[in-house]
């Protein structure tokens, strides 16, 4: 890759994919709808989702800023985790954590996140049981609300919010009240203590929630689980990776661009990445001494991407500085950050 090809957007090579709008075996009480999980960084709002979908869609880590991208799960019901579930298709749309951005990649997504509130036809709000409201958790507030006034405004209907208290594994006993600090917060429809990784009422909580869709088709294949291509998954894993082996501000400066992704043959899939960091003294740290760090980075994600794609992986990854890209719009757009 070289710099003219920097300069150029990044453009996959795959086509979008279209949604299907309904299908002959749909019954008449069918519900479907858009979930938007919310909330601060690290409170769990991909690890809910991808316990419900019932394998790993949206990357996780306890880092802040792990989530970068709006990401699609899709939940078609009933299934085998949960068969006594009526009919129906959630969309979960998984979001970035929302703070106080600090550069135009955090202004980014902030506004990713927000953005969903009005699109979703209700927003499930995630906080942490193991600690008071946050100021984070008071931006989602602030959030909710600017939402509220931007649909009487425009005189559209305000989504259901539904506050998910969760973490509760992590805490010896609740305290009587000790939702209410969250609940003065914004009025919120109904709420519910959870542990996503537990499983502390999550099939409640999902139950909850396909009581709250409106009646509609089934708008992806029963068997899709997701809206984003291999290609884009195949980095996501590989940014994790990095995320598990670098410390400090590494990881937040690190961003994956996936130049080639090829099936060689039906047992062999070919990947080229760069791992592009800020400042020249971070690509030592990525690469390590004799590039075992870097090495260490490509064997977790090589075996993340075997499980994904089914075959086996040749992974190459590459390390390039391109200064201060958290700051620069076109860089940004590069990268696949696109408002």
């Amino acid at each position: 890759m070289n710099e003219a090809d920097l300069n150029q957007p990044f453009s996959p090579d795959e086509p979008e994919i279209d949604p299907i709008i309904g299908e002959d075996d749909v019954p008449a009480d069918h519900r479907s709808g858009f979930v938007a999980v919310i909330g601060r960084p690290n409170v769990g709002k991909s690890t809910l989702m991808n316990h419900y979908l019932g394998q790993k869609i949206a990357i996780t880590s306890p880092k802040p800023q792990t989530t970068r991208n709006q990401l699609l799960g899709i939940l078609t019901l009933p299934n085998e985790d949960y068969p006594d579930l009526p009919p129906a298709q959630v969309i979960f749309i998984d979001t970035p954590g929302i703070h106080q951005p600090k550069h135009k990649l955090g202004e980014y997504l902030v506004e990713t996140a927000r953005r969903t509130i009005l699109d979703a036809d209700l927003v499930l709000w995630l906080v942490d049981a193991t600690e008071p409201p946050t100021p984070e958790d008071r931006l989602v507030a602030e959030a909710l609300q600017d939402a509220a006034a931007e649909a009487g405004r425009k005189h559209q209907p305000v989504p259901p919010v539904l506050l998910a208290i969760n973490k509760i594994d992590a805490v010896a006993a609740l305290p009587d009240g000790f939702e209410q600090p969250f609940l003065d917060l914004y009025p919120v429809e109904a709420w519910m203590p959870i542990s996503a990784t537990r499983g502390d009422n999550r099939r409640e909580l999902l139950a909850d929630i396909l009581n709250r869709l409106p009646l509609g088709p089934r708008y992806y294949p029963a068997d899709q689980v997701t809206d984003q291509h291999l290609r884009f998954m195949a980095g996501e894993l590989i940014r994790e990776a990095a995320l598990q082996v670098l410390h400090q501000e590494v990881p937040h400066a690190l961003a994956v661009i996936v130049n080639e992704f090829k099936e060689r043959s039906e047992n062999m899939t070919y990947i080229n990445a760069t791992l592009v960091v800020e400042r020249e003294s971070q690509k030592p740290i990525v690469i390590g001494q004799k590039g075992r760090t870097l090495k260490k980075i490509g064997q977790l994600a090589r075996a993340e991407i075997e499980n994904l794609v089914g075959t086996k992986v040749y992974l190459e990854l590459w390390v390039k500085v391109r200064p201060k890209w958290r700051k620069k719009e076109n860089d940004l757009y590069w990268l696949g950050y696109k408002k």
